[in-house]
């Protein structure tokens, strides 16, 4: 049975998700097995995800993958280079091949691209054109054209992705296939597009009680609706009450607060009202708004760097099918899994349970109740 492995966050998942599905299976065959390697409650962007882990699962199996795994919130709420490093090492064990969306679905581009990032001249051209007050993703494009490459990869956030996955593949010398797949329309689009709907429309549309129910797959209208939101506005007091009673030490040591980031944070935290000022305020050219976002998070969630990127020492099982049930019986003890609400006994899962108990306060219409990790369960259908 071939295993091919998605990093996701599905938040939430729509039929463009499920079109990958279908499309994996053309090409692997319709034995072939799927595992989701998915974001928890935290996203890349800096954000509480729109519904629980749970609900993302479920609905992951319910429209055609086999198993889901938790992606470590280390890893989540990393940069695009630690996110997919972080994804890979996970999966490798399990998984023949890695399929993911991209804008330009070359593989020899990709793996072009991400050779010449891994090249000993790239590190120093970067350099000098950071020295020039370039933004990190603007420096990295000159600095890759400088080299000869071609820097189109660089600029949409499913390329971006693509190439650190092929970055993570070769540094970690790991055999995994790279299966790119188009992703037809706009990522970002704020718009309805029936044939390759956005995330952001999803959003959008769920948040205001809005039309979204025919851009998800009918399978998993009933674990949608009804569900609690979770949003940043939501939560915004209890972000700034951390942000408030924070010390200078505990800003220092913050996540991607390098070259003095962290004071402006400092500052403006003590300064503005709201968390928008605060990001508004802090902002630059040279810093993308996604890493102030994951910046903040880190501040509320008491992450430091540490925390992003030591391994943990294990990885939650969320949700799977009969399919999912066969890989577990293969690789649950190689990979380190383990059922969502065992009881584990480590200083991780304290750091698990205290990220469950914050989410919480970013739900709708009003705080979820901390202390429900231990009663999460797997979902299984057969």
């Amino acid at each position: 049975m071939h295993i091919s492995g998605i990093i996701c966050e599905y938040n939430p998942l729509h039929l463009g998700h499920q079109k990958q599905f279908r499309l994996l299976r053309e090409t692997k065959g319709a034995e072939s097995a799927i595992v989701c390697l998915m974001s928890g409650n935290f996203v890349q962007r800096g954000k509480p995800a729109l519904l629980d882990k749970q609900v993302r699962a479920k609905a992951a199996i319910l429209s055609g993958a086999d198993l889901v795994l938790e992606l470590p919130a280390g890893a989540a709420l990393s940069s695009a280079e630690g996110f997919a490093a972080g994804a890979v090492h996970i999966l490798a064990p399990i998984c023949q091949s890695l399929c993911f969306g991209a804008e330009h679905p070359d593989i020899k581009s990709i793996w072009e691209t991400a050779r010449t990032l891994l090249s000993p001249g790239f590190s120093p051209a970067l350099r000098q054109q950071l020295s020039q007050g370039l933004s990190f993703p603007a420096a990295r494009q000159a600095a890759l054209e400088l080299l000869g490459g071609d820097s189109r990869l660089l600029t949409s956030p499913n390329d971006i992705l693509a190439v650190e996955y092929a970055k993570a593949v070769l540094s970690q010398n790991v055999p995994l296939e790279l299966l790119p797949i188009s992703r037809d329309g706009d990522y970002h689009s704020a718009e309805p597009d029936a044939e390759n709907p956005s995330a952001t429309f999803l959003r959008r549309e769920m948040r205001a009680g809005g039309n979204w129910q025919a851009f998800v797959p009918p399978e998993t209208l009933e674990c949608y609706q009804g569900a609690p939101l979770h949003t940043l506005d939501a939560g915004e007091r209890a972000v700034l009450a951390r942000l408030r009673t924070m010390t200078e030490a505990e800003f220092a040591a913050l996540p991607f607060g390098s070259e003095g980031l962290w004071r402006k944070l400092m500052r403006e935290a003590r300064r503005q009202p709201r968390l928008e000022g605060i990001l508004e305020a802090v902002k630059s050219k040279r810093y993308t708004r996604t890493r102030l976002n994951r910046m903040l998070l880190c501040a509320y969630l008491g992450l430091g760097q540490e925390d992003l990127e030591t391994p943990p020492p294990y990885i939650r099982i969320l949700a799977f099918n009969n399919r999912g049930r066969e890989i577990l019986r293969q690789h649950k003890d190689a990979a380190r899994l383990v059922n969502l609400g065992e009881d584990v006994r480590c200083p991780y899962q304290d750091l698990e349970n205290r990220l469950d108990d914050l989410y919480g306060l970013f739900a709708l219409p009003q705080p979820e109740p901390a202390g429900q990790a231990p009663r999460r369960r797997i979902f299984y259908t057969p």
